[in-house]
């Protein structure tokens, strides 16, 4: 997570980072070249290869947010396979790691609602959330429903919520996020702010009218309004080709006059210049943006069926694959093009960090993972006599059973 990256070198960076626009936009193009055609340049033309401008520590923070991302939802599923005593459940966000960690890298992520960029998420929004900047620890003990957690235990994972640093919540129905998300960006047009939103949605969304009512909105109005549509190809079980006529979600951009960028989900670099264009056009007041990114889950729609303790990936049967199942090359395939190999890489590459140094900061991370598991775990319940909390403006009403 990245707070509000300055680009005009306020840390010294290092040699390597003055060749980086040659190696990146190289490296981009032959990405695109193998992963989607002509798509990207057919979206938007040349993107800014604004990452040549980031610090070595920004460009490390974003590595290691996307392994905070990857071992939270690997310890996750651990422990629904293993603990009979852990109550949380998750919609799990492994793979797509890159996505929430290049977005977020180019938002302000602190100074709460009235100066923080915003994000609204899904009902897959640990990774979002973790990339945002909430505790992870906190996060934890909500998604075990925990007194103690994020908010009182009550919200659990599809509705997270942290307004200090802009992260609006989940949304555990597919459509109405978006809707949501455009009016706070019209709040902040109407007060002249120069926050800009983000909402995060999966692939089955375009065919909501919530989808198409949203764009149709932020071009009207020229809201700072980002819709960033994480394709991983499928909704719940079904082939997203089932619910869209086109290869493309991102051209459905072009009937409200908005740019429509398709980018390569699996490079942390490339989604994080695609957001920089888009957030300074929303903060410069030109309007919304459409982005598809191109990623895949590890793991089935809900939970972990067909997973493993210790193995990353889910490849076995899933119950709950009532209209079509993955097949396991598939999963395969695309764990071949994995968002952290791939972001370790390019650190390495660039010189920014060495084998070493990454082996280290993965070791840290997984121990930062195990810590926060652990103190959920000794946080108290809630009680089921709170549950009425916070539903009226003042006082409270005394539990009582209906029926």
């Amino acid at each position: 997570m990245l707070d509000n990256p300055d680009h005009k070198n306020e840390e010294r960076m290092s040699p390597m980072a003055t060749s980086r626009r040659g190696f990146l936009k190289a490296a981009a193009m032959a990405g695109a070249a193998v992963s989607f055609g002509t798509s990207i340049a057919r979206a938007n033309g040349e993107i800014g290869f604004w990452a040549k401008d980031l610090t070595d520590q920004q460009l490390t923070d974003m590595f290691t947010t996307i392994l905070r991302i990857r071992w939270h939802e690997r310890t996750m599923a651990d422990k629904m396979l293993t603990d009979p005593e852990y109550r949380g459940y998750n919609h799990f966000y492994a793979g797509q790691e890159a996505v929430a960690t290049g977005v977020c890298a180019a938002l302000r992520n602190s100074g709460g609602v009235m100066q923080a960029d915003l994000a609204y998420s899904t009902h897959r929004p640990t990774g979002h959330a973790l990339a945002k900047g909430v505790d992870m620890k906190l996060m934890a003990a909500e998604n075990d429903f925990r007194a103690t957690g994020l908010n009182g235990g009550y919200a659990a994972e599809m509705h997270l919520s942290d307004p200090e640093v802009g992260f609006m919540g989940a949304d555990g129905m597919i459509g109405p996020g978006p809707v949501i998300a455009t009016g706070s960006a019209f709040a902040i047009k109407a007060r002249g702010s120069d926050q800009v939103v983000v909402n995060f949605g999966g692939d089955g969304t375009y065919a909501t009218p919530h989808f198409h009512s949203t764009l149709n909105n932020a071009a009207l109005l020229k809201l700072p309004f980002i819709y960033v549509l994480e394709n991983n190809l499928y909704h719940q079980y079904a082939h997203y080709s089932y619910s869209c006529p086109m290869k493309d979600i991102a051209d459905a951009a072009a009937p409200y006059g908005i740019p429509g960028i398709v980018v390569d989900g699996q490079d942390v670099i490339q989604v994080y210049n695609a957001a920089k264009t888009a957030v300074d056009r929303a903060r410069a007041g030109e309007g919304a943006t459409l982005i598809e990114a191109k990623t895949y889950r590890y793991y089935n729609h809900w939970g972990a069926p067909g997973a493993k303790p210790g193995e990353l990936g889910a490849f076995g049967y899933d119950p709950l694959a009532i209209s079509s199942f993955r097949p396991e090359r598939e999963v395969r395939a695309w764990m071949q093009r994995d968002p952290v190999d791939i972001a370790r890489k390019i650190m390495i590459d660039w010189g920014v960090i060495d084998a070493a140094r990454a082996e280290g900061i993965e070791a840290s991370v997984k121990q930062e993972v195990a810590d926060a598991f652990a103190w959920a775990a000794e946080q108290p319940l809630c009680k089921p006599e709170d549950g009425l909390r916070h539903v009226f403006v003042e006082g409270t009403v005394e539990a009582r059973q209906f029926g």
